[in-house]
């Protein structure tokens, strides 16, 4: 038993590590580092993030998407009058007369409900209630929404209060047989009413009728126009698997007229009533505020539900500061590699190794050109990137200029020689870059973090070096040549 509990726990921590990798790859963060510690423990670090509140609720969020029936106004009538009743068991007279003195000394211009919520005539019922202790309980702690008898309205001053008493044995129980296999479960936002805001509580189900495992898409988008509840908000376009579609096609089409509510993380977004049988496998998650907040939401659902809770047990914010000399530090070396590598070219093979230097600033710039169009960040091991890729570059001009060298040795002409030596040297060059290429493409497929922007950096400069090397060097020559009349080649 031991070692299976101990295996489920290892296989959610992985799971959970790809969940987060998923999440965090969608929200664009640059070479994030993702990674398992000891059993239970995962560790994130994430450079370059403006807002960590957004990142926390990210990473955070379970995402566990759930679709449930509300139950009936009747059944939800019938658990909040038996509440009522218990509580007002519980009411003792010294509590009821705080509660009436302390009623009276407050402002006696109300608004009613019904204006609240526009309804014309609707009985509201507000119950009181009361604990044992006379410290958690008090009147008018919950009302019967007006609008539709089947969610309760706690009001924000007494809504820690109400929690409270939801936990309580004998509400459970009130809760578990008058509600018939039912369950209550707050609103994700309270309700503003004019001047007061109230929270939202709902009777589901307690059975699943669709999970957020049979989601294949999620996309932010702008509210819909033709839908004035929309306007102005933003929401999740959803789109189910087959399996997902005909599950939610039978539920709605058998439920015509009754109420839905869609469940994140535990929490009511919205529950709107069906009306008509959905067979697309379309879904909407509507009322967002912010269009950040609609991408979180797309990334989390589309990544999956973690299969636990993830808790934040250590937080840490590094300043710039080390990184900026780290960055420094290696941008020093690069340009002291480019540097020497330069020198060495232009005084082992002259006016040609001036060349060859001009062909491997031209590759820098290039490579500097196709980052900044994919918007790369370029870190310590992209800077270890180029330096890997300058001493490739000029690689493939040595293998060129030995080449030449060794047919001018034979006797031939300039441009015989240079002909004869980038057509020899091509396929060496080719091979090696090839090869190359391909284990940074491994690396970049298999890699996290810093390895692929290493390897990224460096299937770049692969590529450029390729280009400078052996078209950009051999158009300067045949130009030359073609301009001035050289018998003999500084090489």
């Amino acid at each position: 038993m031991v070692s299976y509990l101990n295996d489920q726990t290892e296989e959610a921590v992985d799971r959970s590590l790809e969940i987060l990798r998923n999440r965090v790859d969608e929200f664009g963060v640059s070479e994030p580092i993702i990674q398992k510690q000891g059993d239970r423990r995962i560790i994130v670090e994430l450079a370059g993030v403006t807002d960590p509140t957004r990142v926390r609720e990210l990473i955070g969020k379970t995402a566990l998407l759930e679709f449930k029936l509300l139950k009936d106004n009747i059944v939800n009538k019938e658990v909040a009058e038996k509440l009522h009743t218990f509580i007002i068991s519980k009411i003792s007279p010294e509590d009821t007369l705080i509660a009436e003195e302390e009623e009276s000394n407050k402002d006696t211009t109300v608004t009613a409900l019904e204006d609240i919520f526009n309804v014309d005539s609707v009985e509201s019922e507000a119950f009181a209630a009361a604990d044992t202790g006379g410290s958690i309980f008090e009147q008018n702690m919950f009302l019967l929404n007006p609008r539709d008898n089947e969610t309760l309205l706690v009001p924000d001053d007494k809504f820690e209060k109400f929690k409270k008493v939801l936990e309580l044995e004998e509400v459970k129980r009130i809760i578990e047989e008058a509600g018939a296999n039912g369950e209550f479960i707050w609103a994700a936002k309270p309700l503003d009413a004019g001047t007061e805001q109230y929270h939202q509580l709902y009777l589901v189900s307690k059975n699943v009728e669709l999970s957020g495992e049979t989601i294949t898409d999620a996309l932010p988008r702008t509210g819909d126009p033709n839908d004035p509840s929309s306007i102005g908000k933003y929401e999740v376009s959803l789109t189910l698997n087959d399996d997902g579609a005909r599950v939610f096609s039978r539920v709605t089409g058998a439920n015509i007229g009754k109420r839905l509510a869609i469940i994140l993380d535990n929490k009511v977004f919205l529950a709107p009533t069906l009306q008509v049988k959905i067979s697309n496998g379309k879904a909407r998650i509507t009322g967002l505020d912010k269009m950040d907040e609609a991408r979180d939401l797309a990334i989390v659902l589309k990544a999956g539900a973690l299969p636990a809770p993830v808790k934040i047990i250590e937080e840490r914010t590094v300043g710039p500061s080390l990184g900026i000399d780290s960055i420094k530090a290696g941008s020093l070396s690069a340009i002291l590699g480019l540097a020497l590598v330069m020198l060495f070219m232009v005084i082992y093979y002259r006016l040609s190794g001036l060349i060859a230097d001009l062909a491997l600033v031209l590759n820098i710039a290039f490579i500097m050109a196709v980052m900044a169009y994919f918007r790369a960040t370029l870190t310590l091991p992209g800077i270890a990137g180029i330096i890997l890729t300058i001493g490739m570059a000029v690689d493939a001009n040595v293998l060129i200029f030995e080449r030449i060298r060794e047919e001018i040795d034979r006797g031939k002409t300039v441009f015989a020689s240079i002909d004869t030596g980038y057509g020899k040297a091509f396929v060496t060059i080719l091979d090696a870059n090839i090869t190359t290429f391909i284990a940074g493409l491994v690396l970049y497929t298999y890699g996290s973090g810093p390895i692929q922007g290493f390897a990224l950096t460096l299937m770049i400069g692969i590529v450029a070096s390729m280009f400078t090397a052996i078209i950009v060097t051999r158009v300067i020559f045949d130009y030359s040549l073609e301009k001035m009349s050289i018998r003999n080649l500084s090489i």
